[in-house]
């Protein structure tokens, strides 16, 4: 009888020690949507705000096109002779500083890749083009009048002349470094793994400029790595005439006038072909659909966020009264 009374007693210690929460998490659930409920007129005027906010900030923003080409690899259609004496005479060929484009060779498509987006023929493709104040003051694009409107604190289009105030070192002209890092931001070159396709996009406030430059990319591209594989044939050609005329061993003449045959070849190939890195298989145009902003979707984080400050600034408000009651 004594054990039963001390049980009894255990146990209602222990609801008077741990009672049951479940009503309590009930009434805080009840307060915190009475609390929501109460400051809805705040919660709808914040997210208000935010909404128009929202709706200025889309509609302040240029239209941005892109556009893109699709190109295929065409470094391969030359190595056939030249792969076949890099197996037989790699090694002489490489003491003389000639390249055969064997198997340990660089990938030309890749080289071309890492080249287009260097910061070198970035600069020289700005230049070679006049292309600063597009990259660095076009500020949007006049579908009526078909031209760019440039940032009057940047660009003075009638005097083309840079007016815009910066502290030194920079100076009111961007420099290429400048430009570079903005002009990187705006291209985008890709290869497929599957395929081996190359795709190369611009985007700017204007279409037919993206349109214009990417084309420009593409015949800048296969016209430098063209210039730089026929100056290093030149080169090795040269080269090799000298080791020529320095031996009288009829067997490592006969090797070095194949090779020298060989550089002809490499010259013959680029002299006549201007798609030589990159064949395009599908021209860049000059888009007719924006690809950017996504006004819909800023209005509506605009409204998401508008709606979270609000019901925050409402709950922190509630539990300072409460804090201070």
């Amino acid at each position: 009888m004594n054990t039963q009374i001390t049980k009894n007693s255990n146990a209602y210690k222990t609801d008077a020690q741990f009672p049951e929460t479940t009503g309590g998490d009930e009434i805080d659930l009840r307060e915190l949507f009475s609390v929501i409920w109460q400051g809805k007129w705040l919660i709808v005027a914040i997210t208000t705000v935010f909404a128009i906010g929202a709706v200025i900030f889309a509609i302040k923003q240029p239209n941005i096109y892109k556009s893109g080409a699709l190109l295929a690899p065409a470094s391969e259609e030359q190595s056939g002779g030249l792969s076949a004496l890099a197996s037989q005479f790699g090694g002489l060929a490489s003491l003389a500083g000639v390249n055969l484009g064997g198997k340990g060779g660089t990938d030309k498509t890749q080289l071309a890749i890492e080249v287009l987006k260097s910061r070198q023929f970035t600069s020289d493709f700005i230049q070679r083009h006049n292309i600063l104040a597009d990259v660095m003051a076009a500020e949007k694009w006049d579908r009526d009048a078909d031209k760019i409107i440039y940032d009057s604190e940047f660009y003075n289009e009638k005097t083309n002349t840079w007016v815009r105030e910066v502290k030194a070192p920079l100076k009111s002209e961007p420099s290429m470094q400048e430009a570079f890092k903005v002009f990187s931001k705006i291209i985008a070159v890709n290869k497929a793994k599957e395929t081996g396709l190359v795709t190369i996009s611009v985007e700017h406030v204007s279409p037919k400029v993206a349109q214009q430059w990417v084309s420009w990319l593409v015949k800048d591209i296969n016209k430098v790595m063209k210039e730089r594989d026929v100056a290093e044939a030149i080169r090795s050609r040269e080269f090799l005439n000298k080791q020529i005329a320095l031996t009288n061993v009829a067997d490592i003449r006969s090797i070095l006038y194949k090779l020298v045959e060989e550089q002809a070849k490499t010259i013959m190939f680029a002299e006549v072909r201007d798609e030589y890195v990159f064949k395009t298989i599908d021209p860049a145009i000059a888009p007719e659909d924006k690809a950017e902003p996504k006004r819909a979707v800023i209005c509506l984080l605009g409204i998401i966020l508008g709606g979270i400050l609000g019901v925050m600034l409402v709950l922190i408000r509630h539990f300072i009264r409460k804090d201070k009651a």
